[in-house]
């Protein structure tokens, strides 16, 4: 595959069955015929050695951390965004093999696609080199987004419902204090409640939304960081 070495220098990996790199590039649009394969078999091993492996590196990093709060930073490391951020940086994009249609839309850039190009290239590595092999490049790729999340571990809901459980409150209760605009564009505003405190409200285009942002009013008026633990 012309430019492979290239992308197995950035990926830090040579693989001794190129093939399996190949399939891992190759979306299902560029298959005419089930002689080659296309890289959903891999992306779905892929995923659980991705989860595999970043579960022991939270594990190992994180001692003094709960249950909760390492399932939050493992679904935060492992979603598509993160994802597509690596395969990006591993410039998988010039090497995908699509179909016309697919080029022509601009796949060699679709996140959903090059997302799941990223966990076909870590089963990919699995099989060629094992496990020891895709924890490498697993390590190499997340270690450093693990100790900078991109947003929050916590809802601001999620969040004080917590914070109000460890404190033996009853969980927080929310109300719709007033809707108004059309039906396509309503505006939500809502009430949160937490007992023994004073409620705070929030608004947004619907009523999740605007649960969120009396839940997070409330956070920061109490002085609450949403991402502590």
């Amino acid at each position: 595959m012309e430019g492979v070495s290239a992308l197995e220098g950035r990926l830090g990996y040579r693989f001794a069955d190129r093939g399996l790199l190949e399939m891992a590039l190759t979306h299902v649009s560029a298959i005419p015929t089930q002689k080659v394969k296309s890289y959903q078999r891999l992306e779905f091993l892929g995923d659980r050695v991705l989860g595999l492996v970043v579960s022991d590196m939270l594990y190992k990093a994180f001692p003094q951390a709960e249950e909760g709060e390492l399932s939050r930073r493992l679904a935060e490391l492992v979603r598509k965004e993160s994802c597509t951020e690596v395969a990006r940086a591993w410039e998988v994009g010039p090497h995908l093999r699509l179909g016309d249609g697919e080029i022509a839309a601009g796949a060699r850039d679709n996140a959903a696609i090059i997302a799941d190009v990223c966990e076909a290239i870590v089963g990919a590595v699995f099989l060629d080199g094992g496990f020891d092999a895709a924890r490498t490049l697993v390590e190499s790729a997340f270690a450093a987004r693990m100790h900078a999340p991109r947003r929050p571990l916590r809802d601001a809901k999620t969040a004080l419902q917590e914070w109000a459980q460890g404190r033996g409150l009853a969980a927080p209760t929310y109300e719709i204090a007033e809707r108004s605009g059309p039906d396509h564009a309503p505006q939500f505003r809502v009430a949160v409640h937490v007992e023994g405190k004073p409620g705070a409200e929030g608004r947004g285009a619907s009523k999740r939304n605007a649960e969120q942002d009396a839940a997070g009013k409330f956070l920061a008026r109490e002085g609450i960081r949403i991402d502590q633990s």
